[in-house]
Order: C-alpha cells, then structure tokens, then sequence
C-alpha cells in the first residue's frame, strides 16, 4: 500500500481524497439548496408545518444521499485494522515531555469539536417549545423528539467506539462531522416526523465525539499531562457545549425562530472539517496501514517513542480484559445516567409538589449548581495529583450520599438549607463522576479495544435518558424519593466494585496500561 504526505499534514491520505472532497461539496450544495425555503419561511414567521417542499429541497436530499456515502468512503482508509495489529508496539513520549504547540493544537480543536458535539443535545431543551407551537402536538408527542435524539446518541457511541478500533481514531471524528454537518437540514423539515428520523441521525453523529476524543488524547499526550488533561478537556467540552447551546438559542431563536438552532450544526461542522487537518491520527493505526511519513511526522511533532510489546503471557484474556472492572464502569454510567437525566430532570417538578414555587425552585437548583462549578476544576486536581482510581469511587460515593439525602423525611427536606447541600451534593457528584469516568476507561484499556470501551461505556452513560423519555411516554414520573431509593444500591455497589476491580493509572506509562488490566 502506497501512502503519500505533505510537510503540513494533509487532512486525507491515499488515492480516495479526490472522492471525499466530492462528497463533501455534494453535501455543502445539497445543505444550500435548503436555504431558499427557508428565506421564504423566515417572511411569514419562520413557519414551514405543512408546506410541500420546493424542487430546490429535493434536489438538496438527494446530493446530500449521495455526498455523506460518497465523503465518508473517501474518508475510510483501504486497510481495515485487523485485530491486535494497532497495538503491536506502544507509543509515548518521555515522562518529562513538556507540552508543546502541537499538543495545544490539538487539544484546542478537540475541545472545540466536543463543544459543538455537546451543543446539539443540550439544544434540544430550548427547541421544544417552538416546535410544539408549530406543529400544534402534545407534550408526550413532543416528547418523541428527545427520546430519538438520545437513542441515537447512545447508538452514536457504540458505532463510533467500534469505527474508531477498526479505521483509527481521526477518521471515526472524520466520519461523525460528515455526518453531523449533513443532519443540519432538520431545521428545514416541514413536518415532525423527518424531524424526528433528522433527529436521530443527528443523535448518532453526536454521539461518537467524546469516547473517540477521550481515546486519540489517551494516545498522544505525554504520561504526566496526561490525566489532567482528559478531565479538564472533557469537563470544559461538556460546560461550553450547554453555554453555547443558551447563548445560541438567545441570540439566534427570537429573530429566526428554533429551527436555526438546527441550522447552525452546518457552519460548525464545516469548521471542524476545516480543524481536522490539526487532529493526529494515533501511531499505531499509522503504522500498521504503513503511512510511514506521517508516522515519522507525528514522531516529530508529539516527542513520541516505539515501545515494543513484551510477549503476552495471558493470550486468552476477554476481549475488554477485566470483567469485573467492565461490569463496574458499565453500572456506574448507568447509574450517573438515571441520577442526570432522570432524578435531575424530575427535581423541579418534586420541589413544587412540596409546596416551593417555580421561581424558589429554580431558584434553589441554580444555588446548588454554583456550588457545584469548581466541580470539574477540583476532579481534574484531585484524578492528576491524588488518584485517577479513588477520584471515581469518591465522585460515586457522593452521589451516593446525595441518594442518602433524598431519602429523608419531607419534614426534614423542607429545611431550606439542608435541602440545598442535598442537591448540591448530587450535582458535586454526578458532575465529579461524568468527568473522571470516562478518562479513567479510556486509560484502562488496551490499544486494540479502547475506543469500543470507552463508546460501551459512554453509551451506558445515555441509556438512562432514553429509558426516562420512554417511561414519560406511558405517563410514570416517579417520586424524588423513590427514583433515589431504586438508585442507590446499584450506586454504591459500582463504587465498591471499582476500589475492588480498578487500578491507578495515574502517572503510568501508556505502555504499562496497554496491557489488559489483570
């Protein structure tokens, strides 16, 4: 297999780049041809329900069909990654390796695609409202559209997990953007039901970003930036994807209404094709497509070193290594998963069956939070300089404790003050877990799974609102104590099954932690 390269590090390699920029101007045109429509709605309101769509439209579709297959086969590179052939020798750089520019780069676009990936969930929230104005449905009907985009975001991450094992990590982030970028019509859809399957697809694309992040930085950063570095790029993703998504909807939806909250996902996209070219791909997929130019440069700009491995002395090890710790992870994304999307979610509503008004509701939720800001400040302290593995377990044992404290007698709760530190240690704790938890499995795992196991993992983290949004649909909200009471014990049984069954990997080398975890 012949390979070529630029001095700059062109974003695509191989004979098929010609077929990825076709699809991807095809996909551009088709997004275009979609504006026309909505210039027309923007005059009578920015109300599109009902409307036939124009031949411009459907010309737009059908390049879109044929641009996404055609750009993301340009993108795959002609070698599949066979089984164990990514990881047959470990890079990393020095211990005493310092950060240079090109870290910075990349940690700078990776960043920058976690915030807009975050950005379109955490949408949905303010696309609501409008979209039910406008195509007249029910709240339940309503609800459809989050449970789609969830599903698919949950989808997303096992997809992505397992492109990312098989095709390296920056064609996964390439595959996802194309995607992403594409999926921005759904602010043109005229009705509901393209919405949702637009939705869905959106979902997917965004759903493969922070597992495929978390495992390429796990790769190239040297060993003792490398745990701060994970919490705080991901935490800062997570954060500036909501803000993004609030000052979108206040600069954007009162003049051109919710579907442009949808429609910004093409401009965004397209810078993140645009940054792509700054995004490595990780050493070992490099070298086993034989791409040994880049290889070299990547060599160069990351201070990395060949390590070659040791034989294996346990060559019968499951596929994602320890069991138990598999099992542990999985439970407690679960877990965070019902507590943030369900337990969290339900919070307001509960507050005023006791008797507080919207306003002091709100009022005491937004207290907690500021409680909870330095968060992700104090995770990414504590995994780097204490223990990445007790990091986890103490950010799920407080979530715990929050559990406990949901579960006090109303006349206690009804105690303005213990009712804040109740909720503020929820938020402390989940906030905590979601960010230390998906860099401790991204760093616990080998080469040749790491992206399946962080997706598995990062999925589990989405099943609980897609199962939240499912019970909604049939009418079953429970109560803030009996969601807490079903939650702790499979709580604080995935804390205690992870200070059984993890390691530290704090300050260890990459190579040492390539091996299965025993």
């Amino acid at each position: 297999m012949t390979t070529a390269t630029t001095p700059s590090g062109a974003m695509l390699i191989g004979e098929r780049a010609p077929w990825f920029w076709a699809g991807c101007a095809a996909m551009g045109a088709g997004v275009l041809l979609h504006l026309p429509m909505l210039v027309m709605a923007h005059r009578m309101g920015n109300h599109l329900s009902g409307m036939p769509m124009d031949p411009e439209m459907l010309v737009g579709m059908a390049l879109i069909l044929v641009g996404v297959p055609l750009a993301c086969w340009g993108a795959l590179p002609k070698h599949r990654i066979r089984r164990g052939e990514a990881a047959a020798q470990s890079f990393q750089a020095p211990d005493d390796m310092p950060l240079n520019r090109w870290h910075l780069i990349t940690l700078l676009v990776l960043t920058l695609g976690l915030v807009i990936d975050v950005m379109k969930p955490a949408t949905l929230g303010f696309v609501l409202p409008g979209l039910r104005g406008e195509y007249g449905i029910s709240p339940s009907e309503a609800a459809l559209l989050p449970l789609t985009a969830l599903t698919g975001t949950t989808v997303g991450s096992f997809l992505w997990g397992w492109l990312a094992d098989v095709y390296g990590r920056r064609v996964s982030i390439l595959l996802s953007t194309i995607l992403f970028a594409s999926t921005a019509i759904c602010g043109a859809m005229p009705s509901f039901e393209w919405n949702l399957v637009m939705c869905f697809l959106m979902g997917c694309s965004a759903g493969g970003m922070l597992p495929v992040v978390y495992t390429l930085l796990t790769e190239i950063m040297p060993p003792r930036h490398r745990s701060w570095l994970l919490v705080l790029v991901g935490g800062t993703g997570l954060v500036g994807g909501y803000l993004a998504a609030s000052g979108a909807a206040h600069a954007l939806e009162p003049t051109y209404g919710w579907r442009a909250l949808w429609l910004q996902g093409f401009p965004t996209g397209l810078l993140l094709l645009a940054l792509a070219r700054f995004i490595p791909e990780t050493p070992g997929f490099l070298l086993a497509q034989n791409r040994t130019a880049e290889l070299q440069q990547m060599e160069r700009r990351f201070g990395l070193r060949s390590v070659p491995h040791a034989p294996a002395t346990t060559p019968h090890k499951p596929a994602l290594g320890n069991a138990a710790l598999t099992t542990a992870l999985v439970v407690a994304a679960l877990c965070w998963s019902f507590v943030n999307f369900g337990l969290l979610l339900w919070l307001p509503s509960d507050l005023q069956a006791r008797g507080y008004s919207a306003g002091i509701a709100s009022g005491l939720l937004a207290k907690s939070s500021l409680i909870a800001l330095p968060t992700i400040a104090i995770a990414a302290f504590t995994y780097t300089r204490v223990s990445s593995k007790w990091t986890v377990v103490a950010t799920i044992f407080l979530t715990t404790l929050g559990l406990v404290g949901a579960l006090l007698p109303a006349s206690l709760l009804s105690w303005e003050p213990l009712l804040v530190a109740v909720i503020a240690i929820l938020i402390v704790g989940t906030n905590g877990t979601i960010a230390a938890l998906l860099p401790y499995t991204a760093e616990n795992y080998p080469t040749r799974v790491r992206g399946r196991a962080t997706g598995l993992v990062a999925g589990s983290s989405k099943f609980g609102g897609v199962a939240v949004q499912l019970a909604a649909l049939v009418g079953f909200i429970p109560t803030l104590m009996g969601a807490a009471g079903a939650l702790l014990i499979p709580t604080l049984l995935s804390a205690g099954m992870i200070a059984w069954a993890g390691r530290e990997t704090r300050g260890r080398r990459l190579h040492d932690l390539d091996q299965p975890p025993v």
